[in-house]
């Protein structure tokens, strides 16, 4: 199984649980995962995350179109289905199909769908018509969707303290 992660993702680990100044294995593990072809994200999510100049933005221009992917032809299909399912819904006002059309969640979940990927995300399930979340989009294409933590207990993930420099 790969994983593609999103926007959210690096940035409450930045910010919140998996700091660089003091997580670094957390980041160490992201690369080891993404050589071993099983993490990656889409080329509008680095656009997002390095759009703010920090630490993070730095760490994601280094690893550039390996990591997060840019659309080729083989992503039209789902972009298509993916559309389709946000417009066709009934469920969801004009103005939150054309945004999710704009932003990056539309393309990660293109993605997973068309590489049978599993969406990574912090997004809950919302009941709105105001705005489509990723976990909706998923749910409604059969993608599948997990939290981080799921990710890294499905990976059994370790980041265990090791000798003081």
């Amino acid at each position: 199984m790969a994983y593609l992660l999103d926007a959210d993702v690096f940035i409450r680990a930045k910010n919140l649980h998996y700091g660089f100044d003091f997580c670094p294995a957390f980041w160490e593990w992201l690369i080891v995962q993404n050589a071993a072809k099983r993490v990656y994200s889409v080329e509008k999510v680095g656009n997002e995350v390095e759009a703010v100049e920090d630490d993070l933005s730095e760490w994601a221009k280094v690893r550039g179109k390996d990591f997060f992917l840019p659309p080729d032809d083989s992503l039209l299909p789902s972009l298509a289905a993916v559309s389709n399912w946000a417009s066709t819904g009934g469920r969801y006002d004009a103005g939150a199909i054309s945004n999710f059309l704009q932003v990056a969640d539309y393309y990660l979940v293109a993605a997973a769908h068309a590489s049978k990927h599993t969406v990574v995300t912090h997004e809950v399930p919302s009941a709105s018509q105001r705005r489509i979340k990723i976990p909706d989009a998923c749910i409604g294409l059969k993608v599948k969707c997990m939290t981080p933590f799921e990710m890294l207990r499905h990976e059994r993930a370790r980041f265990i303290l090791g000798p003081q420099p």
